[in-house]
């Protein structure tokens, strides 16, 4: 029997501008990139750099860029993060627990405060908040839960909560990963694990994002029985001038089919829904950049999104955090 404790679960996410278009893009990118977690120059270096040149610029580029991955329900991250909320919303209830779940953006809608505040209102008796980031970085999950405390500030009564850390080794997950890419992965076919870079700096200064990556990557090569040279793990979307985590997944891709390597397989294990870096970024700008290159075959292999092993993943992840009394 289930306890019968009412939950509050928010899923969380990086997040996304509400439209395709510059002033929409320019406000969520402010909000992302003022964030110190994100980006730690000094403010007074920074702040003109990033309103007087980078914000125009960007905005009208990366517009574009969205556009071409647009959907009839927005943007895909927010379309699979619906999908992701009431796939776990109905598992959970499917296994009897007495279960609200909110999705909530460390930037932009729906806000990380609309969450908490929908399950305040309904009554919730302890939270669940689980960043869906299988590997920590102090960019992503430190980020999320940035957010999570500041949307408490003004809370007199705090539920109990508690937090998924990460879950790069989670069972579950690596099985749902695996399973993702031999389904899709051809037997003549390299595989790439592409994960989103972060500063070397940020790594030095304790961030251990690299080592779970390395970690997941490992797992999901042990599960596919994979030999060394069948696969390689590699680090996108770095701008700026900082070196960041290498190898960079473009550097690989341009010098790749001299190496041999001329039919390709994509994965990004560190996203749990398609957004505008794996679909715009790895699935079009990259397939161009490798077959200009040399390359003969390249292709994107999905972030699990809805699909029914990663909501089972995650709502085993949620019953592990509950405890024995929720088993």
């Amino acid at each position: 029997m289930r306890n019968n404790q009412k939950i509050g679960v928010i899923l969380a996410n990086l997040g996304t501008p509400s439209e395709p278009t510059p002033p929409a893009i320019a406000r969520y990118l402010n909000e992302f990139l003022c964030d110190k977690r994100v980006v730690d120059l000094p403010r007074w270096k920074w702040l003109p750099l990033l309103k007087g040149i980078i914000l125009p610029l960007r905005s009208r580029r990366i517009a574009e860029n969205y556009r071409s991955i647009w959907t009839a329900q927005g943007s895909p991250l927010l379309a699979h993060s619906l999908e992701q909320k009431q796939a776990l919303q109905d598992y959970l209830s499917a296994q009897r627990l007495n279960a609200q779940v909110e999705i909530a953006m460390t930037y932009g809608e729906p806000s990380m405060q609309s969450a908490v505040k929908n399950l305040l209102n309904s009554q919730v008796e302890r939270i669940i908040f689980l960043p869906l980031y299988p590997q920590y970085s102090s960019t992503t999950t430190a980020a999320a839960f940035d957010a999570f405390a500041n949307a408490h500030k003004t809370q007199r009564g705090l539920v109990p909560f508690e937090m998924i850390h990460s879950y790069h080794l989670d069972e579950r997950y690596i099985d749902a990963l695996a399973e993702s890419i031999k389904v899709r992965l051809k037997e003549d076919e390299f595989l790439l694990f592409s994960y989103h870079g972060i500063p070397l700096d940020y790594e030095q200064q304790g961030d251990y994002y690299r080592e779970h990556c390395r970690q997941t990557t490992l797992a999901v090569v042990d599960k596919l029985g994979l030999m060394e040279t069948q696969w390689a793990m590699t680090f996108q979307s770095r701008f700026g001038r900082k070196e960041w985590l290498q190898p960079y997944t473009d550097k690989f891709l341009e010098t790749a089919a001299e190496q041999g390597i001329e039919k390709i397989a994509v994965v990004c294990p560190g996203f749990a829904s398609d957004c505008l870096e794996t679909l715009e970024e790895i699935a079009q700008q990259n397939r161009d950049y490798f077959l200009a290159h040399g390359g003969k075959r390249y292709h994107y292999i999905p972030a699990l999104n809805a699909t029914t092993k990663h909501i089972e993943c995650l709502g085993q992840l949620i019953f592990k955090q509950l405890g024995e009394h929720y088993e």
